[in-house]
Order: C-alpha cells, then sequence, then structure tokens
C-alpha cells in the first residue's frame, strides 16, 4: 500500500446536485494506491497514516484537477502562420501549416494545462496524413507523450470521410480550381483521405494500444456533419455501441454548418443525427453555438452533453455560445480550451474566467452563470464526456487522486475580504502562478514550477530548435497552396446562407 497525505486550509470534493460546492476546511486528504481513500481531519490522518508521504499544508487549498474537454494541438495555428480567421476560411489559412513533432508537440500543450491546473485532457487528434500504419503510429506518439508526461488523457482520431475543405464534396470543388491548382489540391485530398474500414482498424488498433491503462483511454470522435456521410456516422454509433465508449463531435459551430444541415438534411443538424442515434448520455457536442429553441429542447431530453468552447468561439468569429440557455434546461456543460485560448494559450484558470464574464447577460434579473458552475464544468462536467467517467473530476472516497494545490496567499495578496466563498474567490482570481503541486492517480508531476518526469527547459529548446531548420519543399508547396486556394474557398461561401433563415439565435435577453 502506498499512501498520501495531502493537508489543506480547505479541500473541495466536489459539488452538490444544485452546484453548491462541497468543501471541508482544515482538513486532509488520504490518497491510497492513487486513490482517494477518505477526507478527514488533519490531526486524525496523521494518526492513521504515520507513514505516509506528505502534500500541501498550512496555506494550500485542493480542489479536483480540471478538465480540458476539447483539445486538439500544442503550437498553435497562429504560431505557425494561421490568422484567426473565420472558421470556414481558417481551413484553407491551415493549409500552409508547418509539419509538427508529435511528441514535442503534445508536451508543450500538457505543459501549458498541467501549468494551470488541468489533470485531463480530451486530445481531438483533427487529421493525419498517410497509410492506416502511419496514422496509428502517429497517435501512439501522442499517447506515448502523455505517458512520458504523467498526464490523463482520453484520445480519439477523428473519423472524417468526405468534403475536406468546403462544405461540397472534395471533387467538385476541384473541378472547379484553375487547372494549375487542381492537382497539388487533389494530392492534398490523397493524402487524408483513408475508407472508413481502415479508419476502423486504425481506431481499433489505437485502442487496443492502451487497454487496461490507468490514465489512458481512447474513445470516438465523430469529426462533424460535413465532414461526414451517413454511413460513416453509423460506423460511429456501431463503435460506441460496441465498446460502450463515449462520443465527441464537433456540431453547430458556424452559421454555415447550421446552413449545410439545412441544405443536406432539410431540417436541423441535431435532429439528423438524433435519426441515426447519436444523441444521448454518450455524445458530447462540441460548441454548438448555432442551436435553435428545438435542438436546446433535443439535447436535453436525450440527455446529450455540450463543451463550451468559449475562446475558440469568439476568436473565429463562430458567435456567442446559448450557455445560460443549456443552464437553464439541465443540460451538462463541460469546457474547452479548443485550438488555444484567448490568450493563444493552454490557460484552463483564463478560461473559466472567460466563460463566466461573457455570459453575464444585461439585465438585473437577467441569467449568469455562477462561478460554482463554471468550475463545476471545469471538473465535474467535463470528467462526464470522458471515458474515465466518474472516477475523475471529484474527490470523493473511491475516485482517482488527480489534486491542483493552490497557494491561497498568492491567489488573494495582498487582500481579500473572508466574507466572498473561497470558490468565488478561486475562480476569479487564481492564476497559474498560484498552482503549487497537481498531482495525477496519486503522483505528484509538477511541483513549485518544476515538472517531475520531464525536464520543460530541454524540450522548448528542442521545439525551438525543430522551427528553426528552414522550410522543407512540402512545407513551402502548402504555403503556395494555401495562399492560391484561399480566394476560391472564400468564393465558394459567398451567398451560401441566403435566404436560409440564419439570424442569430442569441439575444441579451436569452431568448430565441
Amino acid at each position: 500500500m502506498t499512501a498520501t497525505i495531502v493537508d489543506a486550509d480547505w479541500i473541495l470534493e466536489g459539488f452538490a446536485p444544485d452546484d453548491a460546492p462541497i468543501l471541508h476546511s482544515d482538513a486532509a486528504l488520504a490518497v491510497v494506491d492513487g486513490r482517494v481513500a477518505e477526507i478527514l481531519p488533519q490531526a486524525e490522518a496523521r494518526k492513521r497514516y504515520p507513514r505516509a508521504r506528505r502534500e500541501g499544508g498550512k496555506g494550500r487549498v485542493a480542489i479536483p484537477g480540471l478538465i480540458n474537454a476539447h483539445h486538439h494541438v500544442g503550437a498553435t495555428p497562429l504560431q505557425l502562420g494561421s490568422p484567426d480567421h473565420p472558421l470556414e476560411l481558417w481551413f484553407a489559412s491551415r493549409l500552409a501549416l508547418r509539419d509538427v513533432d508529435p511528441r514535442l508537440d503534445t508536451l508543450y500543450a500538457a505543459f501549458e494545462m498541467i501549468e494551470s491546473g488541468v489533470t485531463t485532457v480530451q486530445h481531438l487528434h483533427s487529421r493525419a496524413p498517410g497509410t492506416p500504419e502511419q496514422i496509428v503510429a502517429a497517435g501512439r506518439r501522442v499517447l506515448d507523450a502523455y505517458r512520458e508526461i504523467g498526464m490523463r488523457a482520453s484520445y480519439s482520431m477523428a473519423l472524417r470521410d468526405q468534403n475536406r475543405l468546403v462544405y461540397e464534396d472534395d471533387a467538385a470543388f476541384v473541378a472547379r480550381l484553375p487547372d494549375a491548382l487542381k492537382a497539388p489540391m487533389r494530392e492534398y485530398f490523397d493524402r487524408f483521405t483513408l475508407p472508413l474500414d481502415e479508419q476502423r482498424t486504425v481506431f481499433e488498433a489505437l485502442r487496443a494500444s492502451v487497454a487496461d491503462e490507468r490514465l489512458l483511454a481512447v474513445q470516438i470522435a465523430p469529426a462533424n456533419l460535413h465532414w461526414l456521410s451517413d454511413k460513416a456516422l453509423g460506423l460511429a454509433v456501431e463503435l460506441s455501441t460496441r465498446h460502450g465508449l463515449p462520443m465527441h463531435m464537433h456540431l453547430l459551430e458556424t452559421p454555415y454548418q447550421k446552413a449545410y444541415a439545412a441544405k443536406r438534411t432539410g431540417g436541423s443538424a441535431l435532429a439528423h443525427i438524433h435519426r441515426l442515434g447519436l444523441t444521448g448520455p454518450r455524445l458530447t457536442i462540441g460548441h454548438g453555438v448555432w442551436m435553435t429553441e428545438a435542438d436546446i429542447d433535443l439535447c436535453a431530453a436525450t440527455g446529450t452533453h455540450v463543451c463550451h468552447n468559449c475562446s475558440s468561439n469568439l476568436r473565429l468569429k463562430s458567435g456567442v455560445a446559448p450557455l445560460n440557455r443549456f443552464v437553464a434546461r439541465g443540460i451538462p456543460v463541460a469546457l474547452g480550451l479548443d485550438e488555444a485560448g484567448i490568450n493563444d494559450d493552454r490557460d484552463m484558470l483564463q478560461e473559466m474566467r472567460l466563460a463566466l464574464r461573457l455570459h453575464r447577460e444585461p439585465g438585473i434579473d437577467s441569467p449568469h452563470p455562477t462561478p460554482s458552475q463554471i468550475l463545476r464544468m471545469a471538473s465535474e462536467r467535463g470528467a462526464a464526456t470522458t471515458p474515465f467517467g466518474a472516477r475523475i473530476g471529484r474527490l470523493a472516497p473511491g475516485c482517482e487522486a488527480d489534486v491542483v494545490l493552490f497557494d491561497w496567499d498568492a491567489v488573494t495578496r495582498p487582500y481579500q475580504n473572508p466574507d466572498i466563498s473561497p470558490i468565488d474567490v478561486l475562480v476569479q482570481r487564481a492564476k497559474s502562478a498560484a498552482v503549487k503541486t497537481v498531482m495525477i492517480a496519486g503522483e505528484t508531476v509538477y511541483r513549485d514550477g518544476t515538472f517531475t518526469r520531464v525536464d520543460k527547459t530541454a524540450v522548448l529548446d528542442e521545439i525551438a530548435a525543430f522551427f528553426g531548420r528552414p522550410l522543407t519543399d512540402a512545407e513551402q508547396a502548402r504555403r503556395r497552396l494555401a495562399r492560391d486556394v484561399f480566394p476560391h474557398v472564400k468564393a465558394f461561401y459567398d451567398g451560401y446562407l441566403d435566404g436560409l433563415g440564419n439570424e442569430p439565435f442569441y439575444r441579451p435577453s436569452g431568448r430565441y
């Protein structure tokens, strides 16, 4: 038996059904074999576990590890050369991105997440080129990086089989391009085209590679309605049902995606995937910005989850998700950082504040999220979107000991009125510099600014050296392709919304 005692001025065990925080003052967290055994008074803990390793102490507060429920990359698109265009144009701009090393890229993001208290990440690998063997190898490199740093991760390779650049068939788009662009565009599509049977093989191989691992899991990520045929959507349901695994699907991120669904199905994207059997407690919708009132009702009735990606929605001109309506209807909402947060980094504490502030609708009695609700979204609600489920996101007995310790003086200095709830203070004032210790499955992976398993400085030096090399011929060719095809992508969307009634559904009053 390996035991650790975590002493803290207060410990957040989790939340009651009404979002009220469950707090324990002057308490100790007893961790045995990486799980929470009990929460008890500190004096009693010293007697009961006299040989236990000690963490925390006076001036420390403890919360469950935060969960980034929607993540893609390390080096951000902005770092790699793509400005924050509207999403549909951003896809074209991103053709120019440089190649990355999967290990270095994953570690780079993991550093920033762990430093801001994230212990679990939902890693949605959007694309990888090549053969099934090459795609599996890329996925394993990502998984190996999470093993290396000791972070918990739910990984998926996106399932997609059509419309790889604009919201129409690849061949139809290529056919309208100038002759000089047809071959390079077709070649680019070919690098990312894999039959569904081979995508199934990739999924099964990656799932087998993490079988029975404590910190790693693989789930299913049907990419988005426009990227998936009905046959591909059916495959996602089949794999989810067979293996009892959750699904995470981008949906209704922009008005153009809402318009695409109307053109393809004659109605709602959510109603369409509901008819195909995707909705329910196993499905998380990433974004959901452009849901209608009927969509919200359907989401609530089926127990479908939503992941709110606040920074991404703002950066890519996608809109403001109706978070208050989601909460009012009892839809469980998680938080995700997507490609990067508002400051082009992975700071989950900052993302919580952005979500808290953005959705304070005008009016004395208008709806708004509370700090407790936001923190619950970033912990317990995020946990529910992963294969780890109720094992994480709380510090109740039996849960995994994923713990974040803050220096309370660093949070509150130079002063904090004690009448304010500590959860309100934490959500609104805590910065990453106040994160002093991060434990995952009982192991301390970060302490006082230092990662215990990986040399951060050495990795950042490797990344700088990697990108310091000259562009390869392939990277140069993609830059030219991105530049030349961009106006044709923009032209595709000219008038795309005409006549479809795609007025914004979000109103300051919360009415739709």
